[in-house]
């Protein structure tokens, strides 16, 4: 869908948002665009969308150069990019979605059906004449979706579509852009989400500082790391951490610690838990500290991220 775009700095700006992404998203499926705050997703996607211009490299989009012919990717893509703040919240939902249809020039002898069907779609149809200062927030989001695909889009981009939203709406939402894919559509969207890409995307892509660090499906990524299990360690000590980490190296990988008022908190990835916890136990009380609080889980994106970067995903 794109290849090697690239955005230069100005003179205000210290950073470049974008340092050569090289991928391609094919038809049909969900591709996930992965990383931290700031690591470059949004400014890929307004670039995608004709929002922002790359100063070096190419875009192709369902084949179409955005640069060269921007009204005609913005009549097959159907993009929400920032989501429930970009609606008129003293107008109701189907007024929105009217205002909506007429700058997307959707045809007006099929504005009406086509507002029915995106209400349905994202189920909002019996609060389409409600204002939406009265939704909630992923009302609203589902709002933005709906009119995202107002133009009938093969392509729909997503930037951080649950943000913000509680477990029941990210989950309505989820099953929303799932639906997306049952009708052959293409879906790119970012979140710093890791569960959320693990449960949606086809493939992913991990950004970082710009770049892209690591790109395959979920699964692959995830047997990246040379672990079955993570564990995850609270312990109490007084004394230097370093002797406890050393200790705990000898039976599995320690992947991060952090220490803050007395308490040392250590992620590991080991090859089976149940032998790895015992010896955790043996080596920590042998320099005098304690194990509070023990928690086994499987391996995660969030860990390849971790591994990739050897940071923590919300640093």
């Amino acid at each position: 869908m794109w290849q090697r775009i690239r955005r230069e700095p100005d003179r205000r700006e210290r950073f470049r948002a974008v340092d050569g992404i090289d991928l391609v998203v094919e038809p049909g499926e969900i591709f996930g665009l992965l990383g931290p705050n700031g690591a470059g997703k949004t400014t890929t996607m307004k670039m995608l969308a004709t929002l922002l211009i790359p100063t070096s490299g190419t875009i192709r989009v369902l084949g179409i150069d955005p640069l060269a012919r921007p009204r005609e990717v913005r009549a097959r893509l159907g993009a929400m990019l920032s989501g429930e703040r970009s609606l008129y919240w003293k107008l109701t939902g189907r007024e929105n979605l009217e205002y909506f249809a007429a700058l997307y020039h959707v045809p007006p002898a099929e504005t009406t059906a086509r507002i029915a069907n995106v209400l349905a779609a994202v189920t909002l149809a019996d609060r389409a004449d409600d204002y939406v200062e009265r939704y909630s927030t992923g009302m609203r989001q589902r709002l933005a979706l709906a009119r995202a695909l107002l133009p009938d889009p093969p392509l729909v981009v997503l930037d951080e579509p649950t943000v913000g939203l509680d477990p029941q709406a990210s989950r309505d939402l989820r099953d929303r852009v799932r639906e997306l894919k049952a009708q052959g559509r293409t879906v790119l969207l970012t979140t710093h989400y890791m569960e959320e890409a693990d449960q949606l995307c086809d493939r992913v892509a991990i950004i970082d500082h710009g770049r892209i660090v690591a790109l395959d499906t979920p699964a692959a990524l995830k047997r990246t790391i040379r672990a079955e299990e993570v564990v995850h360690l609270e312990i109490a000590l007084d004394g230097d951490e370093h002797a406890v980490i050393d200790r705990l190296a000898r039976s599995g990988t320690v992947a991060r610690s952090e220490r803050s008022n007395g308490t040392l908190a250590v992620t590991a990835h080991c090859a089976s838990a149940r032998d790895f916890v015992p010896a955790a136990f043996d080596a920590v009380r042998s320099t005098g500290a304690t194990i509070r609080h023990v928690e086994v889980v499987p391996v995660t994106l969030e860990d390849v991220f971790l591994a990739l970067t050897g940071r923590a995903l919300r640093e």
